[in-house]
């Protein structure tokens, strides 16, 4: 999807991206190209750390052993910096963001990329950049959901 194209009906967004203060460290990330891209569309926000039982702010977290799908698939595990397996909060949120989605329709969803739960194109591992999905978008993607990733 590009970002010019007008989406139709309802759309899931990254909570961060709507101003919401439930990133990692308590802040928000808003982008007002995400109110541009949705305008006149239901808009139903999600934050599938805060989803599935983490709290905010919260250490930060990066998936080992692959990306979002192995993390489905019981082969990778997302670890928070203090060393806890938070993964099965990671995959209980990435279901209650698939149930918000399937309950309204949700066909599309715009997403924070880089994030362990969000990200479309890429997460971190050591610090970095790194080729992936996260555990959310992962799932969603199996879904069918069609899936735009926003800085």
């Amino acid at each position: 999807m590009t970002r010019e194209r007008e989406l139709d009906g309802p759309v899931l967004v990254s909570a961060c991206l709507l101003g919401l203060r439930c990133r990692w460290d308590g802040t928000e990330c808003r982008r007002e190209e995400v109110f541009r891209m949705t305008r006149g569309r239901p808009v139903i926000p999600v934050c599938p750390e805060q989803q599935g039982g983490l709290p905010t702010p919260r250490e930060p977290a990066e998936i080992q052993r692959g990306d979002g799908g192995d993390v489905l698939d019981g082969t990778g595990r997302v670890i928070a910096r203090d060393g806890r397996d938070i993964t099965q909060n990671y995959l209980r949120g990435a279901r209650q963001a698939l149930k918000l989605g399937e309950m309204f329709g949700a066909s599309r969803a715009i997403l924070k990329e880089g994030s362990p739960a969000c990200g479309v194109r890429r997460v971190k591992r050591g610090g970095q950049d790194v080729e992936g999905m996260g555990v959310a978008a992962a799932l969603l993607a199996r879904r069918g959901v069609e899936l735009e990733g926003m800085d």
